[in-house]
């Protein structure tokens, strides 16, 4: 076997390759240049009419081989077609026409491939890697997304919140919003059932800044009720004509908007979709024009059903703290069936901010059904 091989040999600061042998020995890469092949000339015989001392020319001897370390040496991944490139550290690089040559010489010599090199021949490892990459992102988007957006939130100053919060319910009564026929006198005494009962299960110093607001719902939102970031709970009039004569229910609906206020649920969501944003797309790209979309990604962003289920819980202490019984809540679960005929109820108008994403009806009226037992 012939220890040296072929290459076009490039120093990095000329375009101009030079045809090298390149071997390899005692740990390093040498490369000399190939050695040129002149045609055999039949001598011509002339007489010599005076012979006279002349100059001599010393033989050339060829230049000593160049030589790297292998440790400067960063050999190419094998692939099924094109020639082979091994990078020097000084800049220069070997170009090898020959890829089967290069790799039977390669292996020949010792020379091995990395572990992700020898895995990318091979189809199961190849399916391994796959399978390992989609369970990683998996529970990075189960586990990993919700905790590092609850850690995110939680240094975020609450004036953020508010300001989110403030853009969002500029743009839905922009949209979607009409102003409330409520008489005045009727929002009030609503106002101050839901503030006693508050203030009945968590003390005023412990609560989040919050404002209640009547609208008219209208086509698109029609019977709803909905929270925030920052405070703002809205309940339109459709919901207070649905459950007219029930006014425990509304504050228990006050109740659970609150949960999401207390609990920041919307900054979480929020959060995390920003998240999984950047992590699926890499780079965030324009930011501004995240940002200015804020408002109404917010009104269509669901929340976990998790988190309506801590909303839940926390509309149930409000009940029971006040000397109401959780159970008023199955009023609102049979009127909303009953309007919409007996389906699942995911909110008015495709607008899942207050409805959709919660648990089934069934699941949260056997909820505050025994929350009220298991206090008895």
């Amino acid at each position: 076997m012939n220890d040296a091989i072929a290459a076009l040999y490039f120093d990095g600061q000329s375009a101009r390759p030079l045809r090298m042998r390149v071997t390899l020995s005692d740990g390093q890469l040498a490369a000399a240049p190939e050695p040129l092949i002149e045609p055999m000339v039949e001598p011509v015989i002339e007489p010599v009419i005076d012979a006279q001392p002349t100059a001599t020319t010393a033989p050339r001897d060829d230049p000593p081989p160049l030589r790297w370390p292998l440790a400067q040496v960063q050999w190419p991944e094998r692939t099924r077609h094109g020639r082979r490139v091994v990078h020097l550290a000084d800049g220069g690089q070997f170009e090898f026409p020959d890829a089967a040559a290069f790799d039977a010489w390669r292996a020949a010599h010792g020379v091995g491939e990395s572990w992700v090199v020898r895995a990318q021949q091979h189809w199961r490892a190849t399916l391994t890697a796959l399978v390992v990459l989609v369970a990683v992102l998996a529970a990075g988007y189960r586990w990993g997304v919700p905790w590092a957006a609850d850690a995110l939130v939680a240094v975020v100053p609450l004036q953020v919140d508010h300001a989110v919060g403030e853009a969002a319910f500029d743009n839905l009564r922009q949209r979607w919003l009409g102003p409330s026929a409520l008489p005045a006198t009727r929002q009030q005494a609503l106002r101050e059932q839901c503030a006693e009962a508050l203030r009945a299960a968590v003390p005023a110093a412990g609560q989040r800044p919050w404002t209640l607001h009547f609208a008219r719902g209208g086509k698109v939102l029609g019977a709803n009720a909905f929270a925030l970031p920052g405070g703002s709970i809205v309940i339109t009039d459709e919901m207070v004509a649905l459950l007219e004569g029930h006014d425990d229910t509304l504050v228990g609906v006050f109740g659970h908007e609150y949960g999401h206020v207390h609990l920041r649920h919307g900054m979480r969501a929020l959060a995390r979709f920003t998240l999984v944003s950047t992590a699926t797309g890499v780079a965030l790209g324009d930011f501004s024009t995240v940002l200015a979309g804020l408002p109404a990604l917010l009104a269509h962003l669901g929340y976990s059903r998790d988190a309506e289920r801590e909303a839940d819980e926390t509309a149930a202490r409000m009940l029971v703290a006040s000397g109401r019984r959780p159970e008023v809540m199955a009023v609102l679960f049979e009127r909303l069936s009953k309007r919409s005929g007996g389906q699942q109820d995911e909110g008015a108008g495709g607008l899942p901010i207050a409805l959709a994403s919660h648990p089934h009806d069934e699941e949260r009226v056997r909820f505050f059904r025994e929350y009220a037992q298991q206090r008895r």
